[in-house]
């Protein structure tokens, strides 16, 4: 369960504005607030089986996009050679190279 939540969350950061109001309001509320079913359907005056759909469908999207943009995969994978990047570089002697190599894997890591 606390995979699928940080998939979630991670492909939501990605892919929020794509959804539909009420999907991204009720998956920000039920994975980000950590608001139950109960509670997010109090708070909007629906049932709970609609916050239910809703998030189910939002989840669904969520993943649809992954599976065609690859964003978050492809995140994934820059922020892993970013780490190895790093790790090589520690490795070398103190130089105005190694300096400025450092300084661009920082901005890089910063866009991404």
């Amino acid at each position: 369960m606390l995979e699928k939540t940080n998939q979630v969350n991670l492909l939501f950061d990605f892919y929020a504005p794509l959804l539909k109001g009420k999907q991204r309001e009720y998956l920000e509320l039920y994975y980000l607030d950590d608001l139950s079913l109960g509670e997010i359907a109090e708070m909007h005056e629906v049932s709970r089986q609609a916050v239910y759909d809703h998030i189910k469908r939002a989840e669904k999207q969520l993943f649809e996009y992954e599976e065609k943009l690859q964003l978050a995969k492809k995140h994934e994978e820059r922020q892993a050679i970013f780490t190895q990047m790093g790790g090589l570089l520690a490795k070398l002697e103190p130089s105005e190279t190694s300096r400025t190599l450092q300084a661009m894997l920082k901005q890089l890591t910063e866009m991404d």
